[in-house]
């Protein structure tokens, strides 16, 4: 989840604004406060964002930066005010980056019980010179799906992703997917996802030399689907299923 689309960072020492909505268009933005005393403008975490929805039409913009404090920087992410995106091989190697910063459009269109949507994210590890790694690595992550409202109670998707690296490392991943939701009740529903990754390329990691320093390497790129962190081979394949309860 090199780009947070799967929502899986949270950010601490948090305020937020949400203005109202002003006939579909309604703007947010947020900071998150390092609490490092004389180090401003190191751990702080901010974002912006924009959407617009009219009927059956949606658009929406965001940025997100975080950045990750110099002093006492080892081989994991420790930012004060977000936790990690570091959830899986395909950027693990850049968690000594000093800033994430995450741009990302998307739009989506209603006909009927068909919903067609796509987006499209860049995302950038930059480093310093406390950065195990000297060249920003960027990804460029394109999406599009399509969900089905088959009953009131029967929900279909599938989607596509196309993620390639490039700057210091490249490699290139894709993934196609399909869901599936059947709501019982108000409160409770069954759903199921299967996911299949291909990774080509080379990633970074990280790996321990004789002299006992933490040094960065590269290997073959490897598959790993979403924020789960599982790491694969070139290829990978995901399957669950669940029941959800609301209380």
């Amino acid at each position: 989840d090199v780009d947070n689309y799967d929502n899986s960072l949270r950010t601490s020492n948090a305020v937020k604004y949400v203005s109202p909505n002003w006939a579909g268009l309604q703007v947010e933005g947020l900071y998150g406060f390092s609490n490092l005393a004389g180090t401003t403008g190191q751990g702080q975490t901010w974002s912006g964002a924009v959407a617009y929805n009219n009927g059956p039409l949606g658009l929406a913009a965001g940025y997100f930066y975080s950045s990750n404090p110099s002093a006492g920087r080892g081989p994991a992410w420790n930012s004060p005010s977000s936790d990690s995106l570091f959830d899986g091989p395909i950027n693990n190697g850049y968690t000594t980056a000093h800033s994430i910063g995450i741009a990302r459009a998307a739009a989506q269109y209603a006909i009927g019980p068909v919903t067609v949507g796509a987006s499209y994210s860049n995302a950038q590890y930059a480093p310093d010179g406390n950065s195990a790694y000297s060249s920003t690595q960027k990804y460029n992550i394109g999406n599009a799906f399509v969900n089905f409202q088959a009953t009131p109670a029967l929900l279909l998707g599938a989607g596509y992703t196309y993620e390639k690296a490039s700057g210091d490392t490249s490699a290139k991943y894709h993934q196609a997917s399909l869901g599936a939701d059947y709501s019982v009740s108000k409160r409770t529903d069954f759903y199921a996802v299967a996911a299949y990754q291909h990774a080509s390329g080379t990633q970074a990691t990280y790996t321990t030399n004789a002299a006992g320093q933490t040094v960065r390497v590269d290997q073959a790129a490897q598959a790993s689907i979403g924020s789960y962190g599982y790491a694969g081979t070139s290829n990978q394949e995901l399957v669950i299923v669940g029941i959800r309860h609301k209380f």
